[in-house]
């Protein structure tokens, strides 16, 4: 599998080549060496096994795998801390005017700042201080342990052993102390002294806190443990729930074929005896805790979420469950609210069963005094009316004064009241008063009616006028002489044809200034008019 790139191989040696790696694989065959000469897992996937082009591999090997990038330089070691190299007799130029070390400067010193430094004073120079350089690799710059001395953990047990050893010490005292008081007090009754051991008991029992006494254990084992210390938790009583002289529930039904254990999750979802007692049993399966409880509550709430969320509103159990859980509150009192006020409905229509108020005699018993006729068809004759069903919508509702319903009076299609006759369902209802006046009304109309179409059938007498062409302006009194009105237009034509031939025009012409209402209607007739459509026969 891990050979190198080669030159192109016929069909027949990639055959044998396929055979070779099966017989590898299946253990028929020795395994492919390396260039160090290890074996090399035939079961390695072709894709990690070949080498790439630019290797030039020419032997089997996977070294192209491995990190080849590693620098020998690396290394994992740490400082020596506190470790001193030279210690110097007399100050050096160069060093540190507090301490007198080569090493760092007085900005940087450690040490108590002194009245007069060392290159003043020239005594007490401090040793220098050994420094390293390392050239870590990835693990060891993301080593959180390196450098740590395994050595100094000494000092947390000892200081754990030291705190141990003085309570055993004090405790002891406290025992000490208790008996002196003891025997010091032999003259007190017998009640007394039984109390007083009944307390040593209990005091005896906190000296080995592996020790449990068995009256002090109720129904469960009260176990002192730490609870979630790291990172800053909080300590607290945990109580173990099952008692360990109870039987494991893994081995209440040893048939293979018996409810399922999962030893990862300690869970037993089914029943592992569900043939025996119920009363008996003390385990029923981890299903039952599905049932009891909170969980029907916790699972009606994610049902509600879900259909709220189906039905538009922005509603998430997850992202929101103070809100989800205000909603399904919410909607549990609006819910039992309507189902109340739908009991109380059907029982003011129907009536209640269970209370004490008796239907009467007639309904119970089912019969009455009533008389009724039928023929020989068995059809009602006299004595019941046949009862008119009733719809789903309110009947016999009157508003606004109104005495029958809308939609009990129809007229000119149109709907209306038949208690006032008016069309306006949101009318107030006025009586025989409006409809009398209604009436009144619509007579008065027709009669102006009728008159209005007598006054436009009569014809009008035309007065016969000579009024002047259109668009002067002449008194609606004024009486042309027809006879005056022809000589002035014969005048007219005679000074058009002037005006069109000058030659024509003779030499004494005298002109009057005295121009009557014939002359001006003739000049108006005359008269071209720039927007009449026919003025181009009027030239002609």
């Amino acid at each position: 599998m891990a050979t190198a790139s080669s030159a192109f191989k016929s069909r027949e040696d990639h055959r044998k080549q396929l055979e070779l790696e099966e017989a590898r694989k299946a253990g028929l065959a020795p395994a492919e060496l390396d260039e160090d000469g290890k074996e090399i897992n035939p079961h390695i996937p072709q894709y990690m096994s070949s080498a790439p082009w630019y290797l030039n591999a020419e032997r089997p090997s996977l070294k192209h795998q491995r990190n080849w990038k590693t620098d020998a330089n690396y290394t994992k070691d740490w400082y020596d801390r506190g470790k001193k190299v030279f210690q110097a007799d007399k100050y050096r130029k160069g060093a540190c005017t507090n301490c007198g070390a080569m090493t760092h400067d007085a900005k940087m010193c450690m040490d108590r700042p002194r009245k007069l430094g060392a290159k003043y004073t020239n005594k007490f120079i401090a040793p220098d201080e050994k420094i390293e350089t390392f050239e870590l690799d990835f693990d060891g710059k993301r080593d959180r342990w390196n450098g740590y001395d395994a050595s100094t953990y000494s000092r947390v047990i000892d200081s754990y052993e030291m705190r141990d050893e003085a309570r055993r010490k004090y405790q002891k005292e406290q025992q000490l102390k208790k008996l002196e008081e003891k025997n010091s007090s032999l003259q007190l009754p017998a009640d007394k002294d039984s109390d007083e051991d009944e307390d040593e008991d209990k005091d005896g029992g906190e000296v080995d806190e592996a020790k449990v006494d068995e009256s002090q254990q109720m129904d469960f084992a009260k176990v002192e443990k730490r609870v979630r210390t790291t990172g800053g938790g909080s300590t607290g009583t945990v109580r173990n729930l099952r008692i360990r002289e109870d039987t494991a529930k893994y081995l209440l039904n040893l048939d293979v074929n018996s409810a399922y254990y999962d030893p990862k999750t300690r869970s037993m979802r089914e029943d592992p005896l569900p043939d025996s007692n119920p009363n008996e049993k003390f385990y029923e399966g981890d299903n039952q805790n599905r049932t009891s409880g909170q969980a029907q509550e916790f699972k009606q709430l994610n049902i509600h979420a879900w259909e709220a969320f189906e039905k538009g509103q922005d509603i998430h159990l997850q992202a929101a469950p103070s809100q989800a859980e205000l909603l399904h509150r919410e909607f549990k009192v609006k819910k039992d609210k309507l189902k109340t006020q739908t009991k109380q409905d059907i029982m003011d229509t129907y009536g209640n069963a269970a209370s004490g108020d008796m239907p009467p005699m007639e309904l119970l018993l089912g019969q009455t005094e009533h008389q009724v006729e039928y023929d020989r068809a068995g059809r009602i004759i006299k004595g019941q009316e046949k009862a008119v069903p009733k719809s789903k919508y309110e009947e016999d509702v009157f508003i606004n004064n109104h005495t029958t319903v809308w939609g009990s009076w129809w007229k000119d299609h149109q709907w209306g009241y038949k208690c006032c006759k008016q069309f306006i369902r949101n009318s107030y209802c006025t009586g025989q008063a409006g409809i009398d006046a209604a009436e009144a009304s619509a007579d008065l109309m027709r009669a102006n009616i009728e008159r209005k179409e007598a006054i436009e059938d009569k014809p009008q007498a035309k007065e016969e006028k000579n009024l002047a062409t259109w668009g002067s302006e002449v008194a609606d009194d004024l009486v042309l002489d027809k006879k005056k009105l022809k000589d002035a237009l014969k005048k007219e034509d005679e000074r058009l044809r002037e005006e069109k031939d000058e030659r024509k025009r003779k030499y004494n012409v005298t002109y009057s200034n005295e121009v009557t209402q014939e002359d001006m209607e003739a000049y108006r007739m005359k008269k071209v008019h720039f927007d009449d459509p026919m003025k181009e026969f009027l030239k002609s």
